[in-house]
């Protein structure tokens, strides 16, 4: 009798070939320019689609299985973070509304990311990018999801959390993160990849989920540093993604090098100016500080990106033109964008305060140059009027930059005492912006900036009011009209920290806990 010969075991990457470029054909009744249209539009040039490498060869059968192991571990410590009421243990209550920023400004962009590589993914010639964009699209729904149930625990008792996906399309910050997806997801595929691939997930996120997860550790939170773990071994694949697709381009023809580049100027400076959320989270709003934007930016944007573009210089790439006013700008934005809120702190569903004694001596520290000679005076003034009974909230509106759609808070590149502005016309309409490189974004597509939805002039054309809504009526307070359109809980969602219900509920449950 014959020995059944047993069939050779395929190696990983003959079986990463086998679940990706073997599951494309060439179509025969449409042609392939025909079925997929989008990734020449934009003028790159692809020559050979089998350059593609994914250093991971990661097959679904293998992806299914790794991200299987995980939720088993992250949902078994949500639950005993949950069920011990461990949300008793952070710092201080002032440290939830960080994850009040983190619910409504961060999370709804992992359901844009997952949006986005569904979509562009299908638009891929070549089967390896079209994979690839497969299983990120998969992990960043993962991401809202895990992202979610991690924080609806404290969403059970504090307030500020129970609207985030309504806040998230109608808040006036909001539309900072939110536009940076839009812009992005009605790009070409390659664009798309440059914008969030390369400049968000390689450049920058960094700056994002490290001080968030190491803020989470170090205040108490240890369901947010769980998902967050989580999601950073998904993240060393994104990051990958983004600069095997930056190389492929560049190695692919000479002639994507100058629109490769103006990409990158793009979503370089985009990407920065909503990192001006995290600066200020990482500056002003953690009990217990890791460490300054300043020294962030300075190890994860100076060292990490310095060498990524020197590495890229060998194809012709140079810095992104934003990058020395960006370098310049870690010395002000966090404490520029603190000041803002707190004086709109009425129209935003977090609390603020001003820094306490000893945080400011931090600050200083942190920031020799620039915190006592132009931010402390301004904070102290302030806690004195407060004191003596004359806290103010600017109940008028700030205008928009109407391209990162961040109010014009910026100071002069060199000068932080003058209010940086620029504009343009287009069809006879101005437009206003908040630095040179917001106005080159604009001037270079302005038939897509113009139509840029921003909530200060939408409120103030009165489409932010619920139906039935008079305008005209004696007493019409509109600041009021516009939170009953957010469905913010006036007094309980905004306005100060001290003496809110959040501050009080929290020092009673503590007592309460620590007493029993």
């Amino acid at each position: 009798m014959d020995t059944h010969a047993l069939k050779k075991k395929l190696g990983l990457k003959d079986r990463y070939a086998a679940m990706t470029r073997g599951l494309g054909w060439q179509t025969t009744y449409q042609p392939m320019d025909k079925v997929f249209p989008f990734d020449k539009y934009e003028g790159i040039k692809i020559h050979d689609w089998d350059k593609w490498e994914d250093p991971f060869r990661l097959t679904m059968e293998s992806y299914w299985k790794y991200q299987g192991e995980k939720e088993k571990k992250l949902y078994a410590v949500i639950d005993a973070f949950t069920q011990n009421n461990a949300f008793l243990g952070v710092t201080d209550a002032r440290y939830v509304n960080v994850l009040k920023l983190f619910i409504q400004g961060v999370t709804p962009l992992e359901y844009y990311a997952h949006r986005g590589f569904a979509h562009v993914g299908r638009h891929f010639t070549g089967e390896g990018a079209r994979v690839a964009c497969q299983m990120q699209s998969v992990d960043e729904l993962r991401h809202y999801q895990t992202e979610t149930h991690a924080i609806s625990t404290y969403n059970k008792f504090f307030n500020g959390m129970h609207h985030a996906n309504h806040w998230f399309d109608r808040v006036w910050y909001l539309s900072v993160p939110k536009s940076f997806f839009e812009d992005a997801n009605t790009a070409g595929p390659f664009e798309f990849l440059t914008a969030v691939s390369f400049s968000f997930e390689y450049v920058l996120t960094n700056l994002l989920f490290v001080p968030f997860m190491s803020g989470a550790a170090y205040n108490g939170d240890m369901s947010t540093v769980t998902f967050g773990f989580s999601a950073q071994s998904d993240e060393s694949r994104h990051m990958t993604l983004g600069i095997e697709c930056i190389k492929f381009m560049l190695e692919q023809d000479p002639g994507n090098v100058p629109i490769v580049q103006r990409w990158i100027d793009k979503w370089f400076w985009r990407g920065y100016r909503v990192l001006t959320l995290v600066a200020m989270m990482m500056d002003y709003m953690l009990p217990k500080r890791v460490m300054s934007w300043k020294e962030a930016w300075e190890i994860y944007a100076e060292q990490n990106g310095g060498a990524l573009f020197k590495d890229l210089a060998r194809y012709g790439i140079r810095e992104p033109k934003g990058w020395k006013d960006a370098c310049e700008g870690k010395d002000h934005i966090s404490h520029q964008a603190w000041a803002t809120f707190y004086n709109y702190g009425a129209a935003a569903p977090f609390h603020t305060w001003i820094p306490k004694q000893d945080e400011m001596e931090w600050l200083a520290a942190k920031y020799p140059k620039s915190f006592d000679k132009n931010y402390r005076p301004r904070f102290e003034f302030w806690r004195e009027q407060a004191e003596q009974g004359n806290r103010f909230y600017n109940k008028t509106l700030p205008m928009l930059c109407n391209t990162c759609q961040i109010p014009m808070l910026f100071t002069e590149p060199g000068d932080a005492t003058k209010i940086c502005y620029r504009e343009s016309t287009y069809l006879g309409d101005k437009y206003h912006f908040c630095s040179d490189h917001c106005k080159e974004i604009f001037d270079h597509e302005p038939e897509k900036f113009s139509q840029s939805w921003l909530p200060v002039h939408q409120i103030y054309q009165g489409n932010c009011f619920k139906p039935g809504t008079d305008p005209t009526k004696e007493g019409f307070d509109p600041l009021m009209a516009v939170m009953d359109y957010y469905e913010l809980n006036f007094g309980k969602d905004n306005l100060d920290f001290e003496g809110s219900e959040d501050q009080k509920n929290f020092a009673a449950w503590r007592g309460q806990a620590t007493s029993n």
